[in-house]
């Protein structure tokens, strides 16, 4: 269910009129709101918030200033290249983060990466850098954001896990309440740089942003983190492929995206790729 939430979080964001950073802030803001709500509504919850509320915000707002990032590119590679195409590069962070382990923790990637990092490449060539000549400027952006998305996501898991790795570590839902202030917060600034309005032009337009931060930021990351520790490794990477092969099937579905047969062909072969190269991040937890 929490992988089915959060495959909605591109076709929102690609529904909706206002800009990328714009719509960026809404799911992080209308996040914020849900998530505190549950931490004042839910006793053992609310007793950890009312204990440690002042606690942890300084490593919040570096993992936060990842995830700002991470939406910030994300979201203006899904305006370019579509909702689908966004989420599945975006999901190459698998590799991204056993490259961190590789050159911070001196972690060895074992025949399970190479092979998912062999297929997720090919399908990628398939899918996406055999027509990289008949793309245009900003499709080729589109592209090279989802994969910046990657690698700041990458950033992003990497912190939230020192953190909660630490003595002392805060609750899972208040750190993410945590982290969701600090990236809409940082998100502010950006707009404010970029000079774009942060006014919802319809009502439509709302609903769906609420949808966006409640469903997606809060619900379907609240569904995961609470379901992986009892899932084995593969059922739990499996799982979690919903989230990308169901973007693109959203892709399909309201916004028209067409794929030829060796694009298909690169898509499944991407998508095993990626499982294949979550598998040793799972175990290893």
């Amino acid at each position: 269910m929490g992988a089915v939430f959060i495959s909605f979080s591109a076709p929102f964001a690609g529904m909706v009129s206002v800009s990328a950073s714009t719509s960026a802030f809404y799911r992080m803001a209308f996040g914020s709101v849900g998530l505190l709500m549950l931490l004042l509504l839910v006793p053992a919850w609310r007793k950890d918030f009312s204990t440690n509320r002042w606690q942890g915000w300084r490593a919040s707002l570096l993992i936060g200033a990842f995830f700002a990032l991470d939406l910030w590119l994300w979201h203006r590679s899904i305006q370019w290249i579509g909702p689908g195409l966004a989420t599945l590069l975006g999901n190459f962070q698998v590799f991204a983060m056993t490259l961190a382990g590789l050159l911070i923790y001196g972690e060895r990637p074992g025949w399970r990466f190479m092979t998912g990092l062999l297929l997720a490449l090919v399908g990628l060539w398939l899918l996406i850098v055999q027509h990289w000549p008949g793309l245009d400027n900003q499709q080729q952006w589109g592209v090279v954001f989802g994969l910046l998305t990657a690698l700041a996501y990458s950033g992003y898991m990497l912190t939230l896990r020192q953190a909660q790795s630490n003595a002392g570590k805060l609750n899972g839902v208040l750190r993410l309440f945590q982290v969701s202030l600090c990236t809409s917060l940082l998100l502010v600034m950006m707009n404010l740089l970029e000079g774009h309005s942060f006014v919802i032009p319809n009502l439509r337009d709302l609903w769906i942003l609420i949808a966006y931060g409640v469903l997606c930021q809060v619900l379907g990351w609240l569904l995961i983190t609470q379901g992986l520790p009892g899932l084995a490794a593969g059922l739990a990477g499996l799982l979690l492929l919903l989230q990308p092969t169901l973007s693109v099937t959203w892709d399909m579905l309201f916004f028209d995206l067409q794929l030829s047969t060796g694009q298909w062909l690169g898509l499944l072969l991407a998508v095993t790729g990626i499982y294949f190269g979550s598998l040793r991040g799972f175990r290893r937890k």
